[in-house]
């Protein structure tokens, strides 16, 4: 089984002037990331717009990306729907494809018990034979999943670990403390500002969005936290902060790409209605990506 482990791009998708996929851009960037270090690849993820593609789409973009990646990584498939059957089938479709490791997101709109939670996550486990790892996302999906619950599905054997993007870290922090018993279990940063700090604390590295602008960067403080070189990984790790700070302007993934069609990829804008930076956060980043450029940041 691949090691969850590692800094891990959340790989956007790119799109053409029609909103159709690139799918030789798709190809470009995974090699582009792969190149500069990275520790997987994670498709049609949040940053790669999983919210608004079909389940067709998924499917083609995961084939493209196992295809191109040609093992030289792992490859995790976000597989997760709302209902526990589509939840299922569409795991069972991404292990056909050649996926490495699935990511579970929690199920979203309708509010979810703890129970409730804990029996879907078991039955897509005891449904597909591949390692899974949940994906707690509370603000997109309105249901968190608790550390009580992930420790009691940390025991199944076939759930390996779990992505926190609540920006809690003292929630991360119950997820490793109450799951360092289970072998193997992993607990990566959904937050990209948290990364050295899951390290330090025990967990195993972390989901990246800012590693589709600065692949190198990002994979280098889990390379220099592994090498002991904390103070170096401190420094990488806060050396993003001007780039976070220019999220203010509009969504996340909508920022993201942004920045990375400034740094002259074309990757085109996110599906409509979600794409549209106005021109002060245009500035902003045009001006972080200069200074950041200039401190050798890639």
């Amino acid at each position: 089984m691949a090691e969850i482990k590692g800094v891990i791009p959340a790989i956007l998708t790119p799109m053409n002037e029609d909103e159709s996929i690139n799918y030789d851009e798709l190809r470009r960037q995974a090699n582009r990331l792969i190149d500069a270090g990275v520790h997987g690849l994670f498709p049609f993820g949040t940053n790669g717009e999983a919210y608004i593609l079909s389940e067709a789409e998924k499917m083609e973009i995961l084939k493209v990306i196992v295809d191109e990646v040609g093992g030289r990584v792992p490859v995790y498939a976000g597989t997760g729907c709302i209902g526990t059957k589509d939840t299922i089938e569409q795991s069972n479709k991404a292990k056909d494809l050649g996926a490495d490791i699935l990511s579970i997101i929690s199920p979203s709109f309708a509010k979810a018990s703890q129970n409730e939670l804990y029996e879907h996550f078991k039955a897509v486990a005891e449904g597909v034979d591949m390692p899974i790892v949940l994906y707690n996302i509370p603000a997109r999906t309105g249901n968190v999943i608790t550390p009580e619950t992930v420790e009691k599905l940390s025991e199944i054997p076939n759930i390996v670990g779990v992505k926190d993007s609540s920006g809690n870290f003292d929630n991360m922090l119950q997820y490793i403390e109450r799951t360092r018993h289970v072998e193997g279990f992993s607990v990566l940063s959904g937050n990209d500002s948290l990364i050295l700090w899951n390290l330090m604390a025990g967990g195993t590295g972390g989901i990246a969005g800012c590693a589709n602008i600065y692949p190198a960067t990002m994979a280098s403080i889990y390379d220099l936290y592994v090498a002991g070189e904390l103070e170096t990984a401190r420094k990488v790790q806060d050396s993003i902060r001007s780039l976070r700070n220019t999220f203010k302007y509009g969504n996340p993934n909508t920022i993201v790409k942004a920045a990375v069609e400034l740094l002259g990829y074309p990757v085109g804008k996110c599906r409509a209605p979600f794409n549209q930076v106005p021109d002060q956060g245009i500035e902003a980043l045009k001006k972080v990506l200069e200074e950041n450029a200039a401190l050798g940041m890639s």
